[in-house]
This record gives C-alpha cells, structure tokens and sequence, in this order.
C-alpha cells in the first residue's frame, strides 16, 4: 500500500461516523492478517454490572502477534442517552474483564460507539496479569489499560495518521505488540504538538513587538502596567488553547434557543472564515472582545446570548480572561496579523496552513487530563503544565539569548533555562503515586481514632485503605451491582472489605474535609492529582451511602476546590496555569445543559508568594480573622465583576491589617481558616525547586533569620522547603516530597535527616538514584513522613531503584523491592537505605575497623584522586552536545560504570 492509499483510508475511517463496513477493512489493513472465523455478536450477553453502559458487542475477529500475544478485535455499542465521555471507567472495565473472561487475551482493539453521536472512541486495551503460584490469574478485577483515539465526525485525523501510518504501510509483516503501543503513544504526540506551540510563541512575541513598536500608545500603556510582550504571547496562546478544550464540550456558537453542548466544535475556526461576523482584524475585532466581554461578563439575564456573534457564549468568571496587566484593550489597536492565526502556507510535512489556528486544528483536543490506566492520544490539559516548565524561566531581557539556544540546534542548550529556576515537571505516573501514598497514610491516622467495637483495633486496616485506593475503581461496578441485589451470589461478590462498606460514610467525610497545600504549586500537578484521586474514591463510596444527593464529580471537584486544595507559588505565571487546569479540570464534569456554573475564583487559593517567608503578625486579632474567614467563601462564588473587587479589597485591606502592612505571604494569614479549624494541613505534597545554594546568596540573610538553627549556608534550597512544609503541618499529619537525594549523605544534609527522622517520623523513602524522572540530572527520592516524633519500634519502607524498568510499574516494582527498615538506623550522621543484616556488618565495621584517618595518624597528602569531577564525568547533555561539536569524540567518550 502505498502513501497516499494509507491515508485515505485512515482520513475515511476516522473523519467520519462509525462505519463497521470501513473499519473492519482498515484493522485488516493495519494487522495484515486477523481470523474473522471467530467472529461473534453478543447481543445480550453483557455482564449486568455493565449494562448500564454497554448495550451489546461483537467480535470481528482475533489476531495473534509475532510473539504469539492473542488480540481481539471488539465492536461495544453503547446504550442510548450514554455519551463517549460518560463512565469512562466502566468503559474500561468492561474491555478488561471481557478480555480475562475470553481465555485470558493480551490485548483487544475497541470501537466503542455510542447512538448519540458522530464520534467514536478507537482504542487499545491491555492487560496487566498477575498470576500465582499455579500460573493462574490472581486477582478476578485485573487491572486493565487504555488507550485510545477520539475519532469521527468533529475529528481531525492528523494524529492518527502520524502515529498509524507506519504500520499500514507495512504490508508484509504484522505489528508486533510494542509497535502497537508506541501507536498510542501520547508523549510522542505531546512532544511533537510543543515543539509546534514553542515556535508559535516566538512568532507571536515577535509580532507583538513589531505592534508595539510602531504604535506609541500601546507601547506607553505597557510600560505603565509592567506588560511584556513576552508574557502577553504566554497569555494569548494559553487563553487560545483553553478555548480549544472548551469548544469540545459544544459550549460555543450555541443558538439562542438552544442548550449547551449543541454548538460547533470548530468555533474559533468559523470565527476566523467569518461566519459569525464580519471583522477587519481578526485578534482586535474578533478575540479580544470575545475574551473581555463575552467570556468575562455575566449575561445569564439574557440566557447568555452574545450580540456580536449572534448566539450564546459562557459566563467563565474565573482571572483567565482579565486583561494581563488591565491593558487599555477597549482603546488600543492590536492588530497582530490575520495571517499569524491562519494562512495557506504549505509546510515542511506537506499540510497546509502554520497560524496559530491551522496548527491547533490538526490536533485532537480533551479536557480530561490521562491517568495512568487511561490515556487519550490527545492534548490535555498537561500540556500547559509542560509547557509553564519550559517557558518558566524565559523573560524579555534572555529571550533572544533563548532563540538563539534553539537555533544552535545543541540538545541541553534550551534545558539550561529551566535549571535557573529549578523547575522539572512531575512525571503523571509519580503524582498519583505520592497522592494515592498521601491519602492511604491520611485516611489510616483519621481512622485509627475510630474504632470498630472489638478491642482497640480500627474501623478500618491500613490493607482494606489500600485495597480501596488501589483496587476502587475497578470494581465499582461489581460493588454497585451486589448493594442493589442486596446479597452476594456465585457470580457476584464484594471486592471490597466489609469495614470500608460498612464505614463508607466516615470515610468519605474524611476525604470531604481534608485540607492539602503544595508550597511550590507550580502549573498544578499535585492538587489536580489529588483531586483526581479523591473524586474517583469517593465516587466508589457512594454505592455504599445512602445519601446520593450533590454526589457527581462535578460536586466532589468543586467541594474539593473550595474547602481542600491550596497552593502557593513564587512565580504568578504558573499560580495562573495551575488555575487554569483547575477550571478545566472543572469544565470536563459539568453536564448542565441548561444553565453553565460560572467558574469559582482562586485568587485565596492558589496564591502568588514565597512560602519560605513569613511575616509578623497578630494571630490574636480574632474579629479580623473572623471577618477573613466570613468574606473568603463569598468572594469565591462571587461573579458579578463589581462585587469580586469590593470582596477583593475588603480581604487584601483585612490582610493589611493582620500584618501590619506587609504584602507578603503567610501561610497563617492567607490560609488562616485552616490553622483555625486544624492547626495545620492534613497533607503537604510538593516537587520543591531545585535551585543550588550558589544561586540563592541574595535570600540567605533572611532564610537564616526565618530558620534560626536549622539554617545551614551551603544547602540547597529544596531543605527549606522541608522545614516549612513540616511547620504548616498539623499534629500527625503527613508531607510527601520528591527532591534530590543529596541531603541523605551530604554535609549540608545533617540538619535535615535529623529533621526528617528525629523530628517527625519517616514512613517511605525512596531513592531514584540517577534514574531519568526529569529532563535532567536530578537525583530524586520521594520522602513520605508523619508529623509526630518516632516512637523506638517505628520502621519505614525503603527502596533504591536502580532501572528504568523498575519505574514503569513503580507500585508493583515497590512491593518486591522496598523493605522493612528501622526508622532508629536513618542515622543524622548520613542515611544508607540498606536490609538490617547489611546495616548490622557495616556497624560492625565501624565498632572494629581502624578508620582510614586513624591509620595514617591524620597525615594526608591528597587523599584517594578518583577522577569524579566535570572535567572526566558528564552528564548525557554534554556528552550529545561534545559529540555534536566533534563526532570523534563517540569514541572516546565512554560508559561510566
């Protein structure tokens, strides 16, 4: 087959409505051989636990890998009235014990289809088996994974032709299982959309300043308000790209007379051909009053109807769509090319059009940000995070230093503008790690006070916690089906443990009122995951409550937003975009089709500051507090324009007051209705930066003045952030960081490893070593205490991981790994994450051996030269970059062991 047939026919089946004709003809195409004498229609042979979901299916065929994996290739019609975004989960679960059911299959390749709609949902699922002893599967509820294209109708099929094409092409040998993964492969695809937007930024800083420049008006309007032309082409493309996860949800273009979710998909294109007005300049004309007024004022008197546009546009509230720095938009003329947004212009790949619109259009977009068993092969909500870390540290005195890096064409020469900060984005799969990690730990200390009747045992064990966390979701539906039926047969069973049903409603109060800060937000990573977390758990909890009333993820997100989440971050670009994922993360679940909720304020949450220092205050002015804690909670619902500013006033006025004048943060003021009601958080969760002590001479007079004995002046910044983490904690609660690992030997690091395991007690430590977590040499380990002093018999689990393998399953990986250690052994004197008989020789060793210094009576020349410095031992960014300057340099450049 050649280029140009694999095409159409991946445009064919994908830009379309589901068509079993064409879609079995393109997976014959894409597999090269599948046995349709297996083909089957199930009709209504679905589980009951999943029919709610899943009207009925049928099989096309199987297919075999060269490695003998066995693949099913599954048609699942869902039920009427169900959209594709609805009950994801049950989606999953329903292919993944569909797959254990039917011989234990590898894989299936889905086309999951609803009545409803023009879309479709192509997807792979793979399973994970554990199997025992006897080599049958474990668990009934095998976890299963997804993967998966939005295709259709609305859908572009740039994507899937990028990632398929290759193996269409292949008409000779069918795809091994690998090849088939690295199909759905998202980072590929999040990678590839960046380098795309990175370029799109410089473009559009570049015309702005070309505006800016020959016009004296707006250049006097920005230098007044401190606006950058860096920072605005940051805004312009986050506000674009917020708009095009929204325009998937039909917000957009919706008639008068019509409901939400009804509008056109491709509204920011139809903007630009013009088919909502007339404009002379597209970005002055069109998007900026469609920023600052129709997104930014409330029209519900007039059902939300836009004259411009003639038809509806949400009311989103929320600071996206204020203009940065409050710039004069209404009187200034930007008017930035028609042709940056869109144009023919033929690119390097052969399509069409490189504006801002041409190349976002080629793109599929999702509001739902992945988890680690389902992933869309789309743009999600993470890219902004991704693309806040690259961006961080680039400012308008260094922004031609920057694009000359990028045109230098040296790996490692763009990453060094990262390091200034010490900004590295949290891999996904670590966040729910270490969130999952902090609620399992949280939920046993709350629930170790409640006891079951029997003895002084709790209400629920550590186990059962786990098995909830870990294990909800997948069995939600069994759970659901068995409380209906009100008993257990031979086909159904509880998964869960009796003491989490029978205390689901303590527990789900529990996750209700916990309190959780990230003291380096940055784009939002921690409390979105979290949240995401939270959500999902509680969902599980409501088939076992009898109250149902306000308890859809909207619901649960919002309650969490409001009363759970803060943070807290030095840098007021990424405080917004950890805003921004929280709104969307908003939008993704808010079904109304009548009336849309306007999006709550952050500006108290999510707050710009230096968590590090505090100021003087009086704590005891409680009138003023109370006042604090009485508008806060109405300034967050608030959404007429007028009244957000008179709240807004009235709070920084109180704050004024409670501080005495200082403008700084604190975590006891801003945040004060938490130490009022808890005396602290119940989780602090944070990546902290990784700034070294060489860069931070400026801040070290007041960083001794705030950390008294605990200030040491050659540690890294991360340090701090562990003493000012442990202080905002209440009595046992917990924190969870991932930093460097160097505290655990270093000597700056003694006063934190006492910290750490004299003052608080260590429950997980987890060394990465020079495993690649980040985009650079980090060294990072994840650190898991309790906010009380160690007791004698206390031990933590501790693992060293050593391979890249090892991360991919990084939960399973730690239940074979990690180990038993006594908190007692996390010496001050330096930490060896080592089994007790290994501790015990090196003791051992040291009780009897002659220390090296001893030996030579103290008389030393140069000590032991191993050559471990810059000059013979690199990281893999120079070796790239020196192999780039000099080829040869391949072969003199070595492994080091």
């Amino acid at each position: 087959m050649d280029k140009q047939q694999a095409q159409h026919i991946i445009k064919k089946t994908f830009e379309a409505p589901f068509n079993k004709e064409g879609f079995t003809y393109f997976i014959k195409n894409l597999l090269n051989t599948i046995d349709e004498s297996k083909a089957f229609h199930a009709r209504g042979d679905v589980k009951e636990m999943y029919r709610h979901v899943i009207k009925t299916y049928e099989r096309i065929g199987t297919f075999t890998t060269p490695d003998n994996e066995k693949v099913d290739i599954i048609i699942a019609y869902l039920q009427k009235g169900h959209s594709l975004d609805y009950a994801r989960v049950t989606q999953r679960n329903f292919a993944g014990r569909y797959l254990v059911d039917r011989g234990e299959k590898d894989a299936g390749i889905f086309a999951f289809v609803s009545p409803d709609d023009t879309d479709w949902r192509f997807s792979l699922v793979k399973m994970d088996y554990r199997f025992d002893e006897k080599g049958k599967v474990k668990q009934e509820f095998t976890p299963a994974r997804r993967w998966s294209f939005l295709v259709g109708a609305n859908e572009r099929s740039h994507t899937a032709q990028s990632r398929l094409l290759p193996i269409l092409l292949d008409d000779e040998n069918p795809p091994h299982m690998n090849r088939l993964e690295e199909a759905f492969n998202i980072e590929t695809v999040t990678r590839e959309f960046f380098l795309e937007y990175r370029n799109l930024f410089i473009r559009v800083k570049e015309a702005l300043d070309n505006v800016v420049f020959h016009d004296k008006k707006i250049q006097a309007d920005f230098e007044a308000k401190g606006v950058s032309t860096v920072d605005f082409a940051k805004k312009l493309l986050g506000q674009i790209v917020f708009l095009y996860f929204l325009q998937k949800k039909g917000w957009f273009g919706v008639g008068r007379d019509s409901q939400w979710g009804t509008g056109s998909k491709q509204f920011l294109r139809e903007l630009f051909e013009k088919m909502h007005g007339d404009y002379k300049n597209f970005f002055n004309d069109i998007l900026e009053p469609l920023f600052y007024e129709a997104l930014r004022n409330d029209r519900s008197h007039d059902d939300d109807y836009y004259s411009r546009f003639n038809c509806k546009i949400p009311f989103l509230n929320g600071g996206l769509f204020d203009p940065i720095g409050n710039y004069a938009w209404v009187h200034a003329d930007i008017n930035l090319p028609d042709s940056l947004f869109a144009n023919k212009k033929k690119t390097r790949e052969g399509d069409e059009g490189d504006g801002i619109l041409d190349i976002f259009d080629r793109y599929n977009f999702t509001v739902k940000e992945d988890e680690p068993m389902e992933k869309e092969v789309a743009i999600d909500p993470e890219l902004l995070g991704k693309a806040y870390e690259k961006f961080n540290a680039i400012r308008p005195d260094n922004f031609e230093e920057y694009k000359k890096a990028l045109k230098s064409g040296k790996k490692g020469d763009e990453s060094k503008f990262n390091k200034q900060f010490g900004v590295y984005y949290t891999p996904r799969e670590i966040v729910h790690y270490m969130c999952r990690q902090s609620l399992i730990n949280y939920l046993y200390t709350e629930l170790s006070d409640c006891h079951s009747g029997e003895g002084r045992n709790p209400a629920v064990s550590k186990e059962d916690i786990e098995t909830l966390i870990h294990m909800g979701e997948h069995v939600h539906e069994n759970e659901a089906r068995v409380e209906s039926k009100g008993k257990e047969t031979g086909t159904y069973s509880y998964q869960l443990d009796e003491s989490v049903r029978k205390n689901a409603a303590l527990i789900d109060q529990k996750l209700a009122d916990i309190t959780v800060c990230d003291p380096a937000v940055g784009s939002g990573a921690f409390p979105v995951g979290m949240m995401s977390e939270i959500v999902k758990i509680r969902t599980v909890l409501t088939t076992f409550i009898e109250e149902k009333q306000n308890r859809k993820p909207y619901d649960f997100k919002r309650r969490c937003i409001e009363h759970s989440l803060y943070g807290v971050d030095i840098d007021p670009g990424a405080v917004e975009i950890a805003k921004l994922r929280l709104w969307l993360s908003l939008v993704v679940d808010e079904d109304d089709i009548k009336q849309i909720k306007p999006l709550p304020n952050l500006d108290y949450k999510i707050v710009c500051g230096n968590s590090l220092f505090g100021v003087e205050k009086n704590l005891f002015n409680f009138s003023l507090f109370n006042d604090l804690e009485k508008i806060k909670p109405q300034f967050f619902n608030e959404t007429n324009p007028t009244k957000k500013q008179e709240f807004k006033k009235q709070i920084d006025d109180l704050i004024s007051r409670i501080t005495n004048g200082h403008k700084e943060f604190d975590f006891e003021v801003y945040f004060s209705e938490v130490f009022h009601e808890k005396k602290g958080y119940d989780v602090v969760i944070a990546n902290p930066p990784y700034v070294r002590q060489e860069a931070i001479k400026d801040d070290k007079p007041q960083l001794k003045k705030t950390f008294g004995d605990f200030f040491c002046g050659t540690a890294d910044i991360y340090t701090y952030f562990y003493k000012c983490g442990i202080n905002v904690l209440k009595p046992n609660g917990h924190l969870c960081f991932i930093a460097p690992n160097k505290f655990m030997r270093a000597g700056y690091g003694e006063k934190t490893r006492d910290l750490l395991a004299s003052q608080v007690t260590p429950i997980l430590v987890i060394d990465f070593g020079d495993l690649p977590i980040f985009d650079a040499t980090t060294y990072p380990s994840i650190i898991l205490v309790e906010n009380r002093r160690p007791d004698a018999d206390d031990k933590a689990i501790a693992a060293t991981f050593r391979s890249e393998e090892q991360l991919e399953r990084l939960e399973e990986t730690l239940s074979y790994l990690g180990f038993s250690m006594p908190v007692a052994s996390l010496k001050t004197e330096g930490w060896n994450l080592e089994q007790s008989d290994v501790l015990a020789l090196m003791e051992k060793l040291r009780a009897k051996g002659v220390p090296l210094g001893e030996y030579v009576q103290g008389r030393f020349y140069r000590g032991i030269l191993t050559g471990l410095n810059e000059a013979y031992v690199i990281d893999s960014e120079t070796r790239e970059r020196l192999i780039a300057e000099d080829p040869a340099s391949a072969e003199l450049i070595k492994p080091w062991l």
